[in-house]
């Protein structure tokens, strides 16, 4: 009965790949085999797997159903957060989709889960992508204020999101929590942020994301131990298709 995680599948069994050049790289060939096969090897039915974001390209259900299908055939139980390009999904149909595939996955988003005597929350998140300028050496010299400011106002949307899922599992008893975010916790400029701190808040044992794909974005955000709590990163290309073991049975 472990507990596993892994983001950005990018699914698109029923639509068409729409992706940037580094979804084409070596890693991405045949990869929804790769990570079936992996699953099939690895995880047993009384295991849980969390999916932290960006599953499918559909733009719709319909497109997406597909994609939630080959999710649903993985073994184990499937929770599943919202990621950016997650369509299908707007938070007003969540309770929607969690009547559509009761029993079969279960979507994490103003709600929480839970694993043993872990209460699992999360949201999407949000973090400030850019516009960067850059120098001759590659350093941040300066940014776009105005995206900066848009960003930051969708920071604090997730974050009252994040807490609506703490609080709720916090009303029902629960102390110990993992946290999931499809974003990463904090941007290139930021040792900090909201979501650390409400980490750090609610003490949060580990907080789990994705959205990093490709060598140069892999260590954009907190990795490892930071002020008592572990970082994780998950995304699938990182991962090469295993997922991520975040606890074992006790």
């Amino acid at each position: 009965m472990s507990l596993y995680a892994i983001g950005d599948l990018h699914l698109h069994f029923g639509s068409e790949l729409k992706a940037p050049g580094q979804l084409h790289d070596r890693i991405w060939k045949n990869h929804e085999e790769k990570f079936r096969i992996n699953c099939s090897e690895l995880l047993t039915d009384q295991d849980t797997l969390v999916l932290v974001g960006d599953h499918s390209w559909g733009k719709n259900l319909e497109q997406a159903e597909p994609d939630l299908e080959y999710i649903c055939a993985l073994p184990g139980r499937k929770i599943l957060t919202r990621g950016n390009h997650d369509m299908f999904w707007d938070t007003k149909k969540t309770d929607a989709l969690n009547r559509q595939y009761a029993g079969r996955l279960e979507f994490l988003q103003g709600n929480y889960y839970t694993y043993q005597d872990y209460a699992l929350v999360g949201t999407k998140g949000y973090t400030f992508e850019g516009p960067f300028w850059v120098d001759r050496r590659g350093r941040i010299v300066d940014w776009d204020e105005e995206a900066m400011a848009h960003a930051q106002k969708l920071v604090q949307r997730e974050l009252k999101r994040l807490r609506e899922s703490f609080e709720a599992a916090r009303r029902d008893g629960y102390r110990k929590f993992i946290m999931f975010l499809h974003y990463p916790p904090t941007s290139v400029l930021e040792k900090k942020s909201g979501f650390t701190q409400m980490a750090e808040e609610y003490g949060a044992e580990q907080v789990i994301y994705a959205h990093c794909h490709g060598e140069a974005r892999f260590h954009d955000s907190i990795m490892g131990m930071f002020h008592g709590i572990q970082y994780s990163l998950v995304s699938g290309d990182y991962l090469k298709w295993h997922p991520y073991q975040i606890l074992i049975p006790q």
